[in-house]
């Protein structure tokens, strides 16, 4: 420990969204070493815009492709640790019509699919996804876009992308046969009503994941936390301070789920046991080493998809002092 960090401890402001994980953090029972951390609540689509574009917080759970994207451009005022805090897998993210004669991807050749974004992480990993395993490349389909792009990027011509007028909505869009499927990261508010106006593109969305992990070895990466570098060049310290106290946040929260009468599922224990033996290890690893090949995949579908300004390494991303963790 140097000596500024036994001084008072740096205040930061750090903005996540709401995870279960976070309780030890978020209650005092962790702290970050040196820190004094103002942790902020704020959902993905308000955090990440005023991170980018107001430069709002000193470190923030950040979108992963935005951050890909910035970094091709040398755009580097803000510092990725190698901490994950969102991973999902597309497929029950997937949506059709009820009764629609879309029943796999290559179906929606030459169709419109609704996305947030063309920079949406979980859109880039689903077009990745579908052309790399369900015979749908990017240039078949026409990506129809509700949001404004974060970073804001220019896919080559041959691939068909839409901006939609502000205030539309994909679900809408879906149900009026404006568009063909949605690809969000949220489900759609008539399934979650029980309306049945759209159904999944994947009904067996759970087995589709875990054929797609087994072939790939991938669980999508939605989000890092990333820092600003000016904060970093006054404290570099503060990117291990941070990381070390979420991962110990994390494995103190899953000491606690091993107790199911801690949890508000029938059955807990049982399913927790059968998540940790199908990925044979914690399925929200920390740290560089265990997640390099999810990361390599994700900048290879941002390039197939002409987001990068330049080829990026896995190791560039992040502080240096993050190379062994």
């Amino acid at each position: 420990m140097d000596a500024g960090k036994t001084m008072a401890k740096l205040k930061l402001t750090l903005a996540m969204d709401s995870y279960d994980f976070l309780r030890p953090f978020q209650e005092g029972e962790v702290q970050a070493e040196g820190l004094d951390v103002d942790l902020i609540t704020l959902g993905s689509k308000k955090r990440h815009d005023r991170m980018y574009h107001d430069r709002a917080f000193d470190a923030c759970e950040f979108s992963m492709a935005g951050y890909l994207i910035a970094r091709s451009r040398n755009i580097d005022w803000m510092q990725a640790i190698p901490y994950f805090p969102r991973r999902m897998f597309g497929h029950h993210y997937c949506f059709v019509r009820a009764g629609s004669e879309y029943t796999k991807p290559a179906d929606l050749r030459g169709r419109r699919i609704g996305i947030r974004t063309y920079e949406n992480t979980l859109a880039v990993m689903v077009k990745g996804m579908f052309a790399h395993d369900y015979g749908l490349p990017v240039e078949d389909a026409i990506w129809v876009c509700a949001n404004n792009e974060l970073v804001g990027s220019r896919p080559p011509a041959t691939i068909k992308v839409e901006q939609l007028a502000e205030g539309r909505k994909l679900e809408d869009l879906l149900i009026s046969g404006e568009i063909e499927a949605t690809v969000e990261p949220a489900l759609p508010q008539s399934w979650l009503a029980g309306s049945r106006t759209v159904a999944r593109l994947f009904p067996d969305f759970r087995k589709e994941e875990q054929d797609y992990y087994r072939r790939t070895r991938v669980f999508p990466i939605m989000h890092p936390v990333v820092i600003k570098k000016e904060l970093l060049d006054r404290a570099p310290w503060a990117a291990r301070s941070l990381f070390d106290a979420l991962s110990e946040s994390q494995r103190i929260y899953a000491k606690f789920m091993q107790q199911p009468h801690r949890l508000s599922l029938a059955w807990a224990a049982s399913y927790v046991e059968q998540e940790r033996a199908f990925f044979g290890k914690d399925p929200y690893p920390q740290g560089l080493r265990a997640n390099r090949h999810d990361l390599q995949t994700m900048i290879g579908f941002a390039d197939e998809q002409g987001l990068l300004g330049r080829p990026l390494t896995v190791d560039e991303l992040f502080t240096a002092d993050m190379a062994e963790t």
